[in-house]
């Protein structure tokens, strides 16, 4: 699920929104470890989208 997860955010990477919804959709699928991560992957991959990233994972916790 984690790769599949990366193509799904790296597909629809062009919209900031899309993005965010999806790498929420994700945090709801994905286990404990597979969270952190995908974290780490997506704050090296989408450096411009780290306040959507850093967002998304507080409110997750939340």
């Amino acid at each position: 699920m984690f790769e599949y997860t990366k193509q799904i955010l790296t597909k629809v990477s062009f919209d900031r929104n899309l993005f965010r919804k999806e790498l929420i959709k994700s945090l709801r699928l994905l286990k404990r470890d597979e969270r952190r991560l995908l974290k780490l992957w997506c704050v090296a991959t989408f450096a411009t989208y780290s306040d959507v990233i850093i967002d998304a994972f507080r409110k997750f916790h939340s």
